[in-house]
């Protein structure tokens, strides 16, 4: 049996990493959020016009740059946990694992889709059960079958526990929000590491 996941613990210690690089990982969130934002202004059309091969183009540079910032800032959340100093080269050594990220990320996003239009329930069951295949990609280098087959196997047990830590994650995003965004540059990083420090615990050995 997995153990026992305690809530103030998950928080106190992403509460504890997010402090020590608070300013690294704020940093690098603002940064990437002017990058896309400018691309994606690039992107849309102007008034009267319909998106063009090259705006097309820089909509899919956007998706793969988002897609290794994230794979990248959760390794770098991961190297916080550990108190290791995060490193920008993280991002080129999670560069191998995109497309098959992207590829997982897209399944994953349909087979949840489908099952919350299934009544709702399947679709948060299946998200709490495979919401892990990203950090298995990136702390343990799984491929994308492997690694979704790692997030079911150490969730085991655990759906209403994580069920609790999807509330808490969403309450974080939604104080982000109301606070006209500006709280969203420091619950973001927060959220990742509840999210990465879970993902410790759950593949730690019982004792």
């Amino acid at each position: 049996m997995n153990e026992k996941l305690v809530y103030s613990d998950i928080f106190k210690a992403a509460w504890k990493a997010m402090i020590s690089q608070i300013w690294l990982l704020v940093g690098l969130l603002i940064g990437f959020t002017i990058i896309i934002s400018l691309l994606i202004l690039f992107a849309i059309p102007a008034k009267g016009e319909t998106i063009s091969i090259s705006g097309i183009l820089v909509l899919f540079i956007s998706l793969l740059f988002g897609g290794l910032f994230f794979l990248g800032y959760l390794r770098n959340c991961l190297q916080t946990l550990d108190s290791e100093e995060p490193q920008f080269q993280a991002y080129g050594q999670v560069a191998r694992r995109l497309f098959s990220f992207l590829i997982s990320y897209i399944f994953f996003t349909v087979i949840t889709s489908i099952g919350l239009a299934l009544f709702i329930f399947p679709g948060v069951y299946l998200f709490l059960r495979l919401q892990f295949f990203f950090a298995a990609m990136v702390d343990e280098d799984a491929g994308p079958i492997a690694s979704f087959k790692r997030s079911w196997a150490i969730t085991k047990g655990q759906a209403s526990q994580l069920f609790i830590l999807m509330l808490i994650q969403l309450l974080l995003s939604f104080i982000g929000v109301i606070t006209l965004c500006i709280g969203f540059f420091a619950a973001f990083p927060l959220i990742t590491l509840l999210y990465g420090h879970t993902f410790r615990k759950l593949i730690a050995p019982v004792a």
